[in-house]
């Protein structure tokens, strides 16, 4: 009898400390700040920077390799393009989620589904302006 109340009050104690912990991890998060969404907004950008650099760089290779009418010249534009354009639709949905932050509660998770929609929208439109720049180039 005496070790099952033990048993029971040892049991109780982990649960209790288990509850207190997970409640501790569902602290509300801070609210973006202005300055939070300028630093995604620049962060944005550095990856869009960085796209065009890489871009460049690809295209310059491929016209060193296979000279500068080549077809991996072109394959190399539009997979720089393609890449440039899925930057801007990743930047663009990061810093759309940081406003989203900003709104009350009750209004996050629309404004949350219209940046996701919107980075569906533009992921799509990048994918078929490859397709159909790559089959001008065959």
């Amino acid at each position: 009898m005496q070790g099952q109340v033990s048993r029971r009050l040892i049991g109780l104690g982990t649960a209790l400390t288990l509850c207190i912990t997970f409640a501790g991890c569902q602290k509300a998060k801070p609210i973006p700040s202005a300055a939070d969404i300028a630093a995604s907004q620049a962060d944005a950008q550095k990856e869009i920077a960085h796209a065009h650099v890489e871009a460049k760089k690809d295209v310059k290779n491929a016209a060193k390799l296979a000279g500068g009418d080549s077809k991996d010249v072109a394959l190399a534009r539009v997979t720089g393009s393609f890449d440039i354009a899925m930057a801007n639709a990743d930047g663009a949905h990061k810093v759309a989620i940081e406003r989203c932050l900003t709104l009350p509660p009750a209004e996050q998770p629309p404004c949350k589904e219209r940046a996701d929609a919107d980075f569906q929208t533009a992921a799509a439109n990048a994918k078929a302006e490859r397709v159909a720049q790559l089959q001008k180039a065959s």
